[in-house]
């Protein structure tokens, strides 16, 4: 975005619009003084709200002159930007500062910081609330555009969630142990055919970019660019939740699948078994194989991934299993339907999960894929955990943004 001095100078000329901010720095002692925090972090975020923008600090927004920042605050104004967008903004903003010369109307150098924000996935809060950018200044955001900008950003039924882009990604965030399994033997190179998986996408400048599916199913380590893409799970010595009877305890990262293959291992390795001869060794086991399977591949495939920071939590206890998938129900659901209905909001990874075959078939009722799209994966849970426990298992939606799953133990 305005890489040269040339583009920058005929830009600052024209004055502040809807992509680029101007803001003069002025200290008091050894902080900033101006802009003040709550006042640039309102700034920022209406830019964010509203598409990728620049915001150049040094130039006085009125007059449009070059003033600078002084070389020994520098550091100091780039560190007070990027807290700001760490702390005064909800979800964080992700930025690049450059440090540019520039001549004064005098031909004099002056150091200004170049702040570019990219378009982002997310909608932020400030301060002062919602903001958007109207032509050079901001905007509180009428509830309507709000709504509306909360839809294209989340569950989108225009463009889903999944298929956006994640923002400063590229073709080398995707691992090509795990691209290779979405390629076939075609004409059409590597990169097309990711492109037209849905894997990779075009930004606004052509460059190609990873999506928020192709992060969620080739990337090792989703959560660094999707902040909550992963399941913590604990394991609990009795029933209540308290960190001083915590027994096991993982952060499962990962692509998608393996996210799905180690929370099973977790729940199958932490639960109880018991075992007699009658005459050959049976083996009773806490929770069934197929419903933990079942349960986890929903809450990993039907999350709402646009939650910023929201990660699945699972919880073992001795009587019970608790698995915590950020997100309402989607579409038109409800948890009177859930078991009868079959829906999704990330159409385009359930998609790409139902071509995963999964290696332990046969310890889940016979299952080839992860996903396969016929809607029988609550009826299983259900159906399973009641032969094993006589319980039925229970779901909750709590305060509309998390649905909340137990499984009942058998008693072993």
């Amino acid at each position: 975005m305005l890489d040269s001095s040339y583009e920058l100078l005929e830009k600052i000329k024209l004055g502040e619009d809807n992509s680029i901010e101007f803001k003069r720095i002025e200290f008091s002692g050894d902080r900033v003084k101006s802009p003040s925090r709550n006042d640039l972090a309102d700034e920022i975020a209406a830019l964010a709200n509203t598409n990728e923008a620049i915001l150049l600090l040094g130039i006085d927004d009125k007059t449009r002159d070059i003033i600078g920042v002084p070389l020994d605050r520098i550091d100091l104004v780039e560190t007070y930007i990027r807290d700001i967008c760490m702390d005064s903004i909800k979800p964080p903003v992700i930025i690049r500062a450059y440090r540019l010369f520039l001549p004064d109307h005098l031909g004099v150098q002056k150091i200004i910081l170049k702040v570019e924000i990219p378009k982002s996935l997310f909608v932020h809060q400030s301060p002062g609330g919602y903001f958007m950018r109207l032509g050079s200044s901001k905007r509180q955001m009428p509830p309507e555009y709000l709504a509306r900008l909360f839809q294209q950003r989340s569950q989108a039924r225009i463009i889903w969630f999944d298929e956006q882009i994640a923002p400063e990604t590229s073709f080398s965030d995707l691992d090509p142990r795990y691209t290779e399994r979405f390629i076939t033997k075609t004409e059409d190179s590597q990169l097309i055919q990711l492109e037209k998986r849905g894997l990779l996408k075009r930004d606004d400048s052509d460059i190609l970019r990873a999506t928020v599916a192709g992060i969620l199913l080739c990337s090792l380590h989703p959560e660094n660019h999707l902040p909550g893409a992963f399941i913590e799970a604990v394991h609990y010595k009795g029933l209540v939740q308290d960190s001083h009877y915590q027994i096991d305890a993982r952060s499962i990262t990962g692509p998608l699948d393996q996210q799905i293959d180690d929370a099973v291992s977790f729940v199958m390795k932490n639960q109880q078994v018991t075992a007699r001869k009658t005459p050959d060794r049976v083996e009773k086991y806490q929770f069934s194989n197929r419903a933990v399977f079942e349960a986890i591949v929903n809450a990993v495939a039907h999350r709402d991934y646009s939650i910023y920071g929201s990660k699945i939590r699972l919880f073992l206890f001795d009587d019970r299993l608790e698995i915590f998938s950020p997100g309402s129900l989607p579409n038109t659901m409800s948890l009177e339907t859930i078991e009868l209905r079959q829906s999704t909001r990330n159409e385009l990874v359930t998609s790409l999960l139902a071509e995963c075959p999964v290696s332990y078939s046969e310890r889940i009722g016979g299952r080839k894929h992860y996903m396969e799209k016929r809607g029988d994966g609550v009826p299983i849970i259900i159906r399973e955990s009641m032969e094993l426990s006589g319980k039925r298992p229970e779901y909750k939606l709590l305060d509309h943004s998390e649905l909340f799953l137990t499984i009942f133990a058998a008693d072993v």
